[in-house]
């Protein structure tokens, strides 16, 4: 175990967001210009679309039923924890605590490829079949808007958006778009149309996300100094929710029949916040909800956390409910 932390602790991924945060705290003239930075996310959502499709055309729907049954779960339950913790236990507003929920209800593309590397690493490699669920997930931001928005009715017995709008919204988004867009061209392309593209869309992935972190890690450096305006207790919402829910999907997942590889990127990326995508649904539904609280949060705290110790820590969970 200790070898794989270390492993992970010098790997290019984690010292290149390090580095970012360092390029930041010493005020470096690096930069990366933000069209440059919107390729890259670009060219990484669409990479894990359509390799989760194509994953998933080669995947036995049979032996998935559990995971499908689990993904399903996560979508539901997860931001709805998210949003519970944010407006009753850290009583945030409403509007924040949805913004909370939205970016822990969705997943972070880095973490799941990080955690993926990490458990092939240990041996416990996760199904093919987890790619494609995991595009899915980002049904969890709608899912937290949909909270969000019934709260607000509930509290204001006013009229609001319907929520057919806010489907409407969310669908029209990049991540949505990319990945499921991805995901059905990965399905249905076959295997000679996708190995064309292969050496692309795959074999420069790695490289091209570590580039990517890298700006990562000089935007959660600036997103640090601005958390002395946020009280203390996001900071233990960002990095104690998120094993919470680690736990509870690792959990769900080993009951479903899941193996311990499989089980362990799904809890991992339950545990994780989205920083791409989820925040642009959030300044669109809730202009009022505060993004130094849920982008803070998220990029500055829950991201480091899960790269340097999260992960591992969701590792053990897996190993746990396994018996390992």
């Amino acid at each position: 175990m200790d070898s794989i932390l270390l492993e992970n602790l010098i790997s290019p991924i984690t010292l290149a967001f390090l580095l970012g945060i360092f390029a930041t705290m010493i005020r470096s003239d690096l930069e990366i210009p933000e069209p440059v930075i919107r390729i890259f996310a670009i060219f990484l959502l669409f990479s894990i679309g359509l390799q989760g499709g194509h994953e998933l055309a080669l995947a036995d729907f049979g032996a998935m039923r559990g995971a499908i049954v689990v993904t399903v779960l996560i979508i539901i339950l997860v931001p709805l924890l998210s949003f519970l913790v944010a407006r009753y236990i850290i009583r945030l507003s409403i509007v924040d605590a949805a913004g909370v929920a939205a970016l822990y209800g969705s997943v972070s593309s880095v973490t799941f490829v990080v955690s993926r590397a990490y458990g092939e690493s240990a041996d416990t490699p996760m199904d093919g079949y987890i790619t494609g669920l995991v595009a899915l997930l980002e049904l969890g931001i709608f899912a937290a808007l949909f909270y969000g928005r019934l709260a607000l009715a509930r509290a204001t017995d006013a009229r609001h958006t319907p929520l057919t709008s806010i489907l409407t919204e969310t669908l029209r988004g990049r991540g949505l778009l990319l990945l499921g867009g991805g995901l059905l061209i990965g399905a249905v392309s076959g295997e000679t149309n996708f190995a064309k593209v292969e050496p692309f869309f795959v074999d420069l992935f790695r490289g091209v996300l570590v580039l990517f972190i890298l700006e990562m890690g000089m935007t959660a450096g600036r997103h640090l100094k601005e958390f002395a305006s946020v009280s203390g207790r996001m900071l233990i919402f960002g990095i104690t929710m998120p094993l919470v829910n680690g736990f509870i999907v690792t959990g769900l997942a080993t009951l479903a029949g899941l193996p311990v590889g499989s089980v362990f990127v799904l809890g991992a990326v339950a545990a994780s916040a989205s920083y791409i995508d989820a925040p642009a649904a959030v300044r669109a539904t809730f202009p009022d909800a505060n993004p130094s609280i849920y982008l803070t949060s998220s990029l500055g705290i829950t991201f480091p956390f899960m790269i340097v110790a999260g992960i591992p820590i969701v590792w053990q969970m897996a190993q746990f409910w396994h018996g390992v």
